[in-house]
């Protein structure tokens, strides 16, 4: 269960648009929200066409103004301002993980492209890489901190599982988020076809067809057996659990579902690797990124040091 969710924001509406689903989330979670702004060093006049907060007292009135909107009233909200200006904004935050201690950060996204350039360099990136802090990527909606009401803003909400019980940190977080808001969890478990075996797996296809074919049947079957006990044991906490199985590309069958299912959150488990580039290159979750608009929970499952 998050208890309490940082929001950064540089004074754009753009980032803003982080504000809602954490208010949403807050609510019925009982969660605080700490509002943070970090004073850049030769900050732009500008971020994102909005005007970029350079000293210390515009950044404490506005993220005081922030705090008023009614899309947070009656919650818990303060606001920190990190004075000494740096270099690094990401960084800075993410060195103050300690002081601030959030349990959830959101963010948004750029929209086209955003996602990438966000885990490239980004707080996200730095925050996942640190393998410590979940992070919930929203996509802009451009409307600022008012933009919806209190009411939580996911009803549908899709986990990816792999059947790795080490790498379920994920469908806790999604389990806990479907049971504070009454949503409804949809499971599943993507087998890959032949085509999209890798290592090993991907040779013995090439030697062995007619063995590898039937292997990938009975993952197939063990996935349906997995996600049925995993389902009955969520549903007994009184949430509203579904569950299906897909053949192919885990980076693409993942937003296809959330899309053929109306899905209003995906949350999946991440290794956080270190260094943009790897994170990249290698993680099923960043390709789901780039590949849907859908608001995404990155929980990172390798312990931090």
């Amino acid at each position: 269960m998050f208890r309490h969710l940082l929001v950064p924001l540089d004074g754009s509406l753009l980032a803003e648009s982080a504000v809602a689903p954490a208010a949403s989330l807050a609510g019925p979670m009982r969660a605080a929200i700490t509002l943070v702004h970090v004073i850049e060093r030769n900050a732009p006049s500008e971020v994102h066409s909005d005007r970029h907060l350079a000293t210390a007292e515009e950044a404490s009135a506005y993220l005081a103004e922030v705090a008023r909107s009614p899309v947070l009233s009656g919650l818990r909200v303060d606001t920190h301002v990190h004075t000494a200006e740096v270099s690094d904004v990401a960084r800075s935050i993410t060195e103050h993980s300690e002081e601030l201690v959030p349990d959830l950060v959101v963010m948004t996204t750029h929209g086209r492209g955003g996602a990438r350039r966000i885990i490239f360099g980004g707080i996200a990136q730095q925050v996942i890489a640190m393998g410590k802090t979940p992070v919930l990527l929203v996509r802009q909606s451009g409307k600022g901190a008012a933009a919806t009401g209190r009411t939580c803003a996911f009803e549908a909400i899709l986990a990816p599982i792999d059947g790795d019980p080490e790498h379920e940190k994920g469908l806790s977080a999604a389990a806990d988020i479907a049971r504070a808001c009454g949503a409804r969890l949809h499971l599943l478990m993507v087998v890959p076809t032949p085509g999209k075996l890798s290592g090993p797996r991907a040779a013995a296809g090439m030697l062995l067809p007619g063995a590898t074919r039937i292997l990938l049947e009975m993952d197939n079957a063990g996935a349906r057996d997995y996600l049925a006990a995993r389902a009955g044991e969520i549903a007994q906490s009184g949430v509203e659990v579904v569950r299906e199985t897909a053949r192919g590309d885990p980076s693409r069958a993942i937003p296809h579902a959330a899309l053929r299912l109306g899905a209003d959150l995906i949350v999946m488990g991440t290794h956080g690797r270190a260094g943009t580039g790897a994170f990249w290159a290698g993680s099923v979750a960043a390709r789901v990124i780039a590949r849907t608009r859908v608001p995404l929970l990155l929980v990172p499952l390798r312990e931090g040091p």
